[in-house]
């Protein structure tokens, strides 16, 4: 019976998130969903990243929490369109919380929206939102055994981003083999290695959202 429910569930759910991209290939918008555990860094590579992009291409955000507009306020001080999503206790943002994102940011006026999902590493892989590309944040502290542990997060993400290299000196993280696995369960992931903190790896991490950003005008032009 579970089973047949969360099929149902993931359904609906897929049907709302195609609306959602139709909406966002009709106003030429690329769309990242951003995942990670809590901690690993996706508000900061949001900050860098829009910094980095700033008069390159048209950002707004949508800042996914289980409550509070922290970071939402954030990304707003920074002069950037941003919606603030609370789940009220959910583990993920889906596609409806997504789609009244989506009503509240001007469409016409963006070409790269950054969805920031909740701090998880279960449940955001399992929810579409509408999205083009989905990107996961994994910090060194949080170690290298991830991806055994939740092996459905890093099949199913387009780019991998490490973070907090610049811990590198004082961490037990065997960054070749990490990197070894992952590309064995996902071979056409990117993997970029980045730090938040002092910026290094951050502009091959925006050449690529660039680069995306205009093969999906391109695809919709």
């Amino acid at each position: 019976m579970e089973v047949k429910v969360l099929k149902s569930v993931l359904s609906a759910n897929d049907s709302l998130a195609a609306k959602n991209q139709r909406l966002l290939d009709k106003h030429k918008i690329l769309a990242i969903n951003l995942m990670a555990s809590p901690g690993a860094g996706k508000t900061s590579l949001i900050l860098q990243t829009v910094e980095q992009l700033r008069g390159k291409t048209r950002i707004a955000v949508v800042e996914g929490d289980i409550a509070s507009n922290l970071d939402a306020d954030k990304i707003n001080r920074r002069g950037i369109s941003v919606v603030q999503l609370n789940t009220d206790g959910a583990c993920h943002l889906d596609a409806n919380l997504t789609s009244n994102a989506l009503e509240n940011l001007p469409l016409p006026e963006i070409d790269l929206l950054l969805i920031e999902n909740v701090g998880n590493l279960v449940c955001p892989a399992e929810f579409n939102l509408g999205e083009h590309k989905k990107a996961m944040i994994l910090s060194l502290p949080e170690g290298d055994d991830k991806p055994y542990k939740y092996p459905l997060m890093f099949t199913e993400v387009d780019a991998l981003v490490i973070n907090k290299i610049d811990l590198l000196p004082f961490m037990d993280f065997d960054i070749p083999a990490f990197c070894k696995a992952v590309k064995g369960m996902n071979p056409k992931v990117r993997i970029f290695q980045v730090s938040c903190k002092t910026g290094e790896g951050i502009e091959e991490w925006v050449s690529w959202l660039l680069e995306e950003t205009e093969i999906n005008q391109g695809k919709s032009g």
